[in-house]
């Protein structure tokens, strides 16, 4: 199990480093930031987390506001050597305790990249597809991002 804590300033240069391999491996973001540690902290933040095995960090998660009661998750990620080992499934549950302390109702966007692990955990972790939007900006690897809700 993972220890998921708040993430720290000096957690953002490692996590630079495990989103660039992620990026690598599985395309993820589809584009990548200009800025990346700026990328890491939304705008409208909520709070963002990290996920620590052993003393090393191996996972990130960001939740952000979405409208006067809604809550995004966002910049979901896993080490690559770290995956199939139920952190990011962790993560997703803490954004669920967390939207939930912060009284807003939770969902997440993801783009349908083929063979997307992420939609799988999602899928697996029982939340529900809502909707799909074309998008004009995932070139050749994606074409919708497609909504999710938790489970109730």
């Amino acid at each position: 199990m993972a220890e998921i804590r708040e993430r720290a300033d000096a957690d953002v240069a490692t996590c630079v480093e495990l989103l660039r391999d992620v990026h690598d491996l599985a395309g993820y973001p589809v584009n990548w930031p200009a800025d990346p540690r700026q990328w890491l902290t939304p705008v409208e933040g909520l709070g963002c987390w990290v996920a620590e095995v052993d003393g090393r960090v191996v996972g990130h998660v960001a939740l952000t506001a979405d409208g006067p009661d809604g809550a995004q998750v966002e910049r979901l990620f896993v080490d690559p050597k770290a995956t199939r080992a139920g952190v990011g499934r962790q993560l997703l549950a803490h954004c669920v305790t967390m939207a939930a302390q912060f009284g807003r109702r939770l969902s997440l966007e993801v783009v349908d990249q083929p063979g997307a692990a992420a939609i799988a955990l999602y899928r697996r972790a029982g939340w529900r597809e809502t909707g799909r939007t074309p998008i004009d900006w995932g070139g050749d690897r994606a074409s919708h991002l497609l909504h999710f809700e938790p489970p109730e």
